[in-house]
Parts: structure tokens; C-alpha cells; sequence
């Protein structure tokens, strides 16, 4: 078969909606775009349990505590789901770490910004994680199938981290002034950042395009915003809230809720590392890495010390 014949199978499968497998053909472009967006996934997912893990053990109640505590640690399973789905085409996970910590690869910029109340866990779970499931349940359909199948699981435990977040922002805004004002503050300082989570506009975003005829993308940036601004504004207004933008209204004529302009100056800053937390995440992140060599290499001396003892085990009984 000629490139043309395998390029024509890709196409068909693609457009019957049949998985790309790992095994497939497929184009050196689609390969590339996938490893870029899956571990740009993994590494948020791993950069993102930081801001978190930082309240774990300032948490107002032993509940509070085992519930962010389970969060912290799904994240991490997240990450090894990604990592794995990435290995798979071809890129090993040492060589993504290693991209992560020189900074050649990009997480979300919103894991950039500090978490500085409890307030603050309950507007990341349910502002950033919303946001994350309003992106990732169409990416249960995206075209490559083992990337597919880790975000099945991946999004039902998103969704259980916005509950979550949702719960301790509701509690607390039927609580004193002061824990009012709380709320109302993180929701003031997440929600700009969480609009970015999406990505910078369709007319800006020069992989869209392609994304979509793969079909590794199933809407593009501004819809899936437009999305998440429509179901965010009623939840907020059960919290008895407001959201920190005087352009925010709905439009009869668009069936939408028409917004004001994001900063994308401060997007693209915090993107190419001078946001508030960026080079503390890193340094963060590649410390904990170098003080765990010690078990990565401990597992790898007794995966090979049993592997040696099957074999001798296997010899004897032949």
C-alpha cells in the first residue's frame, strides 16, 4: 500500500467515526498534535494538584480534609491515565517530564495563579473544573481511542470534583459575612482565568481547524466557552452571587449571555511563564520529582530482581 492507500484508510475511519488505535496508520501531524495535547492534559493534571495540596492540611474539618485529600490524589491518577495514553504513540514518559521541567511543554495557565483562602478550593472546583468537564466530555468522542477511554473515567471524577467545590461555596454562602465575602472575593479572582482555560479565540487558535476535521476536537474554544458562561451565570445566582463582569447579560436574540473582553495580554504573559506561580510550580514540581528518584529506582531494582528469579525459577522447571 502507498502513503495515499493508508492515508485514504485514515480518512474513512475518521469520518465513519471508527478509533484511531495505536497501532493505526497515521499521519505524522495527527500523532504530533495528539502528543502535544495529551501531555500539555497529563502535566495540568499533575501541576494542578500544587494549589491544592497546599490547603490539605489547613482544612476547616477532618471531611473537608479526606475529600480534598481524594481530590489531590485522583489528579494524580489523571495524570498517569494521560501520561499512559501518550505513551502509546510512541513518546516516552521520561521524555515528557523531562519537557515539562525545562518548559518546552505548556499546562494550563490556570494552575499558574496562588490560592490564598479556603474559598479558593471551592471556586477551583467548581469554576476550573467546570470548565475542564465542559471540554473534556467531548473529548470522551475524540478520535483517538485510548485517549478516549482514560477521559471516560477522568470525567466522572471531575464531575465529583465540582460537586464538591460547588458544596463548600454553597455552605459557606449561607455562612457569617465574613465567609460571604470569601466567596465572593475567589469568585472575583478565578473567574477571568477560568474563561482562558479554553484558549485563546477561534481567529487566534491556529490548531483548531485541523483539530476539528480530525476530530481530536469536537467544538472549537469559543463555543465550549460560550457554554460554560451560559450554565455558570445560574449556578451563581443560586450561591447568591455575582460574577465579576459588568457586560455580562443574557441576549434573547442569540439565546446566550453576551460577555465583556478577556485579557488575553494576561493570558499570553502567564502562557510564556511571568505569571503569579509559574516558576515556583516548576521548581515545586521538579523538586519533588528528584527526591523521588530514590523509589522510581528502587521499583525498577526489585522489578528486575523478580524478573530474574521468575526466569531462574522458569529454567530449573524446564
Amino acid at each position: 500500500m502507498t502513503v495515499r492507500d493508508f492515508q485514504q484508510a485514515f480518512d474513512e475511519k475518521i469520518d465513519k467515526e471508527i478509533a484511531i488505535e495505536p497501532r493505526d496508520w497515521m499521519p505524522d501531524n495527527y500523532r504530533k498534535t495528539l502528543i502535544r495535547q495529551i501531555s500539555q492534559h497529563a502535566h495540568s493534571e499533575i501541576i494542578g494538584m500544587l494549589p491544592e495540596g497546599n490547603w490539605i492540611t489547613r482544612a476547616p474539618s477532618l471531611r473537608r480534609k479526606a475529600v480534598l485529600l481524594a481530590k489531590v490524589q485522583d489528579e494524580a491518577g489523571h495524570g498517569l491515565y494521560l501520561y499512559s495514553a501518550a505513551e502509546t504513540l510512541g513518546i516516552s514518559r521520561d521524555e515528557m517530564i523531562e519537557q515539562l521541567h525545562s518548559g518546552k511543554a505548556k499546562y494550563s495557565s490556570i494552575f499558574n495563579y496562588p490560592t490564598t483562602s479556603w474559598a479558593d478550593m471551592g471556586a477551583i472546583g467548581w469554576l476550573v473544573d467546570g470548565a475542564a468537564i465542559m471540554n473534556q466530555v467531548a473529548l470522551c468522542r475524540t478520535s483517538y481511542g485510548p485517549y478516549a477511554r482514560a477521559m471516560v473515567r477522568i470525567c466522572k471524577e471531575e464531575s465529583f470534583h465540582q460537586r464538591q467545590g460547588y458544596e463548600i461555596l454553597l455552605n459557606m454562602s449561607k455562612g457569617t459575612e465574613i465567609q460571604r465575602k470569601m466567596v465572593q472575593e475567589s469568585i472575583n479572582r478565578w473567574w477571568w482565568p477560568s474563561l482562558m482555560m479554553f484558549g485563546p479565540t477561534d481567529d487566534d487558535s491556529p490548531n483548531t481547524e485541523q483539530s476539528m476535521r480530525w476530530r481530536i476536537k469536537r467544538f472549537t474554544n469559543d463555543e465550549l466557552r460560550q457554554r460554560f458562561i451560559d450554565v455558570t451565570v445560574e449556578q451563581c445566582k443560586i450561591l447568591g452571587m455575582t460574577l465579576p463582569d459588568p457586560e455580562l447579560k443574557w441576549n434573547e436574540e442569540r439565546g446566550h449571555y453576551d460577555y465583556g473582553p478577556i485579557n488575553w495580554d494576561e493570558f499570553w504573559n502567564v502562557v510564556k511563564g511571568n505569571g503569579p506561580c509559574n516558576k515556583e510550580r516548576i521548581a515545586t514540581r521538579v523538586k519533588a520529582h528528584e527526591e523521588g528518584a530514590w523509589v522510581r529506582d528502587a521499583a525498577l531494582a526489585y522489578s528486575e530482581k523478580q524478573k530474574k528469579r521468575n526466569n531462574k525459577t522458569d529454567h530449573q522447571a524446564a
